[in-house]
């Protein structure tokens, strides 16, 4: 990536960073076209490729990206030692919406990198991937997750909220007019219906 895009007006670079985050996230790496990213940031496929160089560069440099700004959002409140798994995954969730308040795409993407079926693009940010699930597990892991229910785990939990956050985030993605406010409306109504059915003691 040519550090030259970090000179250029911010209007400007979160333009191109948020085309980027709405294309690859609702056609994921294999059918994402750069012909659409420089179309919905109203810039020259030239001056993509000045930045980034090729698409797979692009994709690198905005799943970092979108790691970097994930994990600001995370070092405030999540680092709270105390609370149970419910306020814990709350406390993501919220990071998620403020992050998603600038960039409204980016949670959309991060999960998109997790079904992405494409070996090159996977093996690309393999590495920074792997520093960010571990680091979200920290943040998961010393929660209190005693619950009401016997034979439910925290694990069982946390694959429930995933694939259900998941799934509405994609469903919302791809509307043509998208909300992160209303997208995470519905996500923290589903919550509060998880920890009433799996109440923690």
């Amino acid at each position: 990536m040519n550090q030259k895009f970090f000179d250029i007006p911010k209007e400007k670079q979160d333009r191109i960073i948020n085309a980027a985050l709405r294309v690859f996230s609702q056609n994921g790496y294999r059918h994402a076209g750069t012909d659409e990213v420089v179309k919905r940031a109203s810039i020259s496929k030239g001056l993509l490729f000045h930045y980034f160089e090729s698409k797979l560069g692009l994709y690198v440099f905005l799943y970092d990206y979108a790691v970097r700004f994930m994990l600001l959002e995370l070092s405030g409140g999540a680092e709270k030692p105390e609370g149970g798994l419910f306020f814990r995954i709350r406390l993501i969730e919220e990071a998620a919406l403020r992050a998603c308040r600038q960039y409204p795409y980016l949670k959309a993407f991060l999960d998109s990198v997790q079904e992405e079926d494409c070996g090159e693009a996977l093996q690309a940010v393999a590495e920074q991937k792997a520093q960010y699930e571990k680091r979200i597990g920290e943040l998961l892991k010393p929660s209190d997750a005693r619950l009401t229910h016997p034979g439910t785990g925290a694990e069982q939990i946390l694959r429930i909220t995933a694939y259900t956050f998941r799934g509405l985030t994609r469903e919302h993605c791809r509307r043509e007019t998208f909300s992160a406010e209303e997208l995470f409306g519905e996500i923290f109504s589903y919550l509060r219906l998880l920890e009433r059915l799996f109440e923690e003691g």
